[in-house]
């Protein structure tokens, strides 16, 4: 099962009757406004230099932006989020980055104590998202950690 929303596609695969997998693809990096971002600061950059007349102005400006590329595509722009349920066993929880990178995180399903849609406010606009209560080790009646799913 797949559906498509603008730039989000969900899968669905049954492995088995206990055994699950959901995944969210986002839409790849666009080169064109990673592109359009690039021109823009070197331009700006361009611009300070002949104002100022100071190289360190554009070398500043191509280091500032490949840093800032690299740290966007490694830690910031996820490509897949999937959710493995195993009935018996627990969650993984797996994230893979523009950059290639993947974090993978495991919760026990002892430790789960519900699933539920929490909502927050955000810029004047109500988000709801898919949310695991952690139970507390010391008191099983209480929630320790709140893991919101899909970034």
């Amino acid at each position: 099962m797949e559906e498509r929303e603008d730039c989000i596609a969900l899968q669905c695969r049954q492995y088995s009757a206990s055994c699950r997998e959901f995944s969210v693809r986002c839409q790849p990096v666009q080169l064109r406004s990673l592109s359009a971002a690039t021109c823009s600061v070197w331009l700006a950059a361009y611009w300070l230099f002949v104002l100022t007349q100071n190289s360190m102005v554009l070398s500043a400006a191509i280091f500032i932006t490949l840093i800032g590329l690299i740290v966007y595509l490694h830690f910031v722009k996820i490509d897949q989020e999937s959710l493995l349920v195993i009935a018996s066993l627990g969650i993984q929880m797996t994230s893979s980055y523009a950059s290639g990178k993947e974090n993978t995180t495991f919760i026990e399903m002892s430790r789960v104590k519900d699933v539920v849609i929490n909502e927050a406010i955000y810029m004047q606009k109500v988000i709801y998202y898919l949310c695991i209560l952690l139970r507390d080790p010391l008191d099983p009646q209480s929630v320790s950690e709140v893991v919101p799913l899909f970034q």
